[in-house]
């Protein structure tokens, strides 16, 4: 379980902005883990394509993988 928290606080202030980064534990379980999203595969990249209408997606969507 502690493992778990330490991954959601690492991943929160690395990769959040705004008021996400600072959001409890309720909040962010809510916005990026309840996101509807679909993933999609072009040839050897993938794509992670979220519901426009989700009130976070613009925050989630700035989120970057790199490779």
């Amino acid at each position: 379980m502690l493992l778990a928290q330490d991954l959601m606080t690492w991943a929160q202030s690395l990769c959040l902005d705004g008021d996400l980064a600072k959001a409890g534990p309720k909040r962010l379980r809510y916005c990026v883990l309840h996101a509807a999203g679909r993933l999609a595969r072009t040839g050897r990249c993938s794509f992670l394509r979220l519901d426009a209408t989700w009130p976070w997606a613009k925050s989630l969507a700035r989120v970057r993988h790199e490779e």
